[in-house]
């Protein structure tokens, strides 16, 4: 029989159609590997190309805008935001409306085409970890901004322009509607039970396991209770922690668990088109006991339809504990 499900967090309902029960060869479609070939504007060489670099890491011996980095940050040619400017809040009616500020970034990931975040090096998965952090540190200076997205398309079908692997980021003046939501009930949750509902999440998947997909000392990565879609996976740290920011000054655990669980997404649904989004506390109140930062990891395996848009319902074919099975057993 189908069973609803409630996410704790958001209050979203979904429904599991346990009587599909589609297994992981079910979703595979062509192939997201990438095939080269044509003009790529972040390959090495193509520096002029795109929009002067903002930071990059490169040897000291080498110029801003030309080859020898292994990751640049470049203002995106076509913003959905732009930087200059003031706010301008203003009233037209009983409607509101304000001028379109903010910024809006793409982390250019490695230099090499044929790589992903799965098959570069741990090395290089720190680096693009260091500058979303570098990049949400800097922005929050700007009075302007109260929040800053970081999300990466993989694969064609997923919303990716262009193949060679890279992250976006968008710096808001508001604070996005997903968030506020998952913060207020946050807030709630821990006014009547004084505990975090991200760590009771935690504890719980500990000490069931059902869900769990992998852990290394620091972080955690689960099958949510009421995923949206098949193999969505979401990675968390172990410890209490409202914001995103480097523990002991290092990157690494986190590292090995995002590709990780990269590799065994890719081992068992053959390469995936995939979403990723981090959530983080806003800058107002990025230190609290109620909030905890996240990635949200999203294989693009369906096709949102009338129903989800009407109602608000996800549909989903494989339940939670037999997709963090298969990825636990995927032979990485």
């Amino acid at each position: 029989m189908p069973e609803l499900r409630k996410d704790p967090i958001s209050g979203r309902w979904v429904i599991l159609s346990i009587e599909r029960g589609k297994r992981p060869a079910d979703y595979i479609s062509p192939s997201q590997k990438r095939k080269g070939g044509g003009f790529c504007p972040f390959c090495p060489g193509n520096e002029h190309t795109t929009t002067p670099e903002i930071i990059a890491f490169r040897p000291a011996s080498t110029s801003p805008n030309s080859p020898g980095w292994t990751l640049r940050v470049v203002p995106n040619k076509f913003p959905a935001l732009q930087i200059h400017g003031s706010l301008n809040k203003m009233g037209e009616g009983m409607f509101d409306k304000m001028n379109g500020i903010g910024a809006h970034e793409v982390i250019i990931e490695c230099p090499e085409h044929q790589l992903s975040l799965a098959t570069m090096s741990q090395r290089a998965v720190e680096d693009v970890l260091w500058a979303y952090f570098f990049r949400i540190t800097d922005l929050k200076k700007d009075i302007r901004f109260k929040y800053v997205v970081i999300f990466k398309t993989e694969g064609e079908s997923s919303g990716a322009s262009l193949e060679h692997t890279h992250s976006q980021l968008i710096a808001l003046p508001i604070v996005p509607k997903s968030v506020k939501e998952e913060m207020d009930a946050s807030k709630k949750y821990f006014e009547n039970k004084e505990r975090c509902i991200f760590c009771d999440i935690i504890n719980q998947e500990l000490f069931s396991e059902k869900r769990i997909i992998y852990e290394n000392n620091s972080y955690i990565a689960i099958a949510p209770f009421a995923p949206r879609e098949p193999f969505e996976t979401w990675i968390l740290p172990k410890e209490h922690e409202s914001n995103f920011y480097p523990p002991q000054k290092s990157f690494s655990e986190l590292a090995e668990m995002l590709q990780r669980v990269l590799k065994q997404l890719d081992y068992v649904l053959d390469n995936p088109p995939y979403s990723f989004l981090l959530h983080t506390s806003p800058f107002k109140e990025e230190i609290n006991e109620y909030y905890h930062w996240h990635i949200e990891l999203v294989p693009k395996l369906t096709k949102i339809a009338g129903f989800e848009w009407g109602t608000g319902f996800y549909i989903n074919s494989t339940t939670p504990e037999e997709a963090a099975k298969f990825l636990r057993e995927a032979k990485i």
